[in-house]
């Protein structure tokens, strides 16, 4: 059992680091924050968190046949480029509409329910967590803290659930204390957001070339 103590605390920080930086999600989560208030970046957070808890699981079941079948990590990585590619674009287009259109009316807030799955879509629309999570299971073997048990699958993906919802929560109340800075971020976030996805889309390009 001590095994699965230290396979949590392990994944839960792997996790964590793994969002520790500006991304889709957590800008997206900020963004949610900035323009509906905490709550709803923290359902934003518990939706993108669920997304990971099955990607985490994907990558447990299949990481054996990713090391023997390395052609499946080229085609997951194609799909990102055309997802990167087409965010890329598509917040690059909505920022400019929304700079060109005139000031409206505030619209009602959409449902928590509608926030908690637009986390899950914007998290499963970012493939390349699978990878990582098949990486760490396989890291986590040879270390003797995976067993491949139920419990340790179930501690494994529970983990990084977790570290990834504790990271968002930390981006949700960062920008949520900069109530002065609020209406700046929300104005340049899609920018940021198309600019964050070009540099995926580049790195993916080169991972693939490279490989």
């Amino acid at each position: 059992m001590s095994h699965l103590f230290i396979l949590f605390f392990a994944t839960f920080s792997a996790s964590l680091m793994a969002v520790v930086f500006p991304g889709l999600i957590n800008i997206t989560a900020a963004k949610t924050s900035a323009k509906k208030g905490k709550t709803s970046g923290i359902i934003f957070s518990l939706g993108a968190s669920t997304t990971v808890i099955f990607q985490a699981y994907i990558g447990v079941l299949i990481s054996k046949y990713l090391y023997k079948n390395p052609a499946v990590i080229d085609i997951l990585l194609k799909i990102a480029l055309v997802v990167f590619a087409f965010f890329a674009v598509y917040f690059f287009i909505l920022a400019k509409q929304k700079k060109e259109a005139k000031p409206q009316r505030k619209v009602k807030i959409k449902s928590r329910k509608n926030v908690f799955f637009k986390g899950m879509l914007i998290s499963a629309l970012n493939v390349l967590p699978i990878a990582y999570f098949c990486g760490l299971n396989a890291a986590w073997n040879v270390s003797g803290w995976i067993k491949f048990q139920l419990w340790d699958i179930l501690v494994f993906i529970i983990a990084a659930g977790l570290g990834t919802f504790a990271m968002l929560y930390m981006y949700v109340f960062y920008f949520d204390k900069l109530q002065e800075r609020t209406d700046t971020f929300s104005r340049y976030s899609d920018y940021i957001l198309s600019a964050l996805m070009a540099v995926l889309l580049i790195i993916t390009f080169l991972r693939l070339f490279y490989s």
